[in-house]
């Protein structure tokens, strides 16, 4: 019962915070220092600490939005991160793009 009372109170610290599940994505690409580079699932996983929704398997869930409106989590953790995001042609993997300045905007 306690660890269910912990769990739920640092979930709503976390939501009221504005903290996103993939912030531990941003984290990790916000120290990169390569212009370019791929990540496996397995470990884009492993950084988030669960497991990547079916929905990833798509490209489309990884690229950029056209349309603000329909911003996602992921996308904005990538963006914030300082990156753009394609997923491979053999889905296995995600290559991260560094922004250019003009292009990249921290919140």
């Amino acid at each position: 019962m306690r660890r269910t009372y912990r769990l739920a109170r640092r979930l709503t610290t976390q939501w009221s915070a504005g903290l996103s599940d993939y912030d531990p994505l941003r984290e990790h690409l916000s120290h990169q220092t390569k212009v370019e580079f791929i990540l496996s699932l397995e470990e884009i996983e492993d950084i988030l600490g669960f497991a990547l929704p079916r929905a990833s398997q798509r490209a489309s869930w990884w690229e950029k939005e056209r349309n603000p409106e329909n911003a996602r989590p992921q996308r904005d953790a990538i963006r914030d991160g300082g990156y753009e995001a394609t997923r491979l042609a053999d889905g296995k993997g995600v290559r991260f793009r560094r922004l250019s300045a003009g292009r990249y905007r921290p919140r």
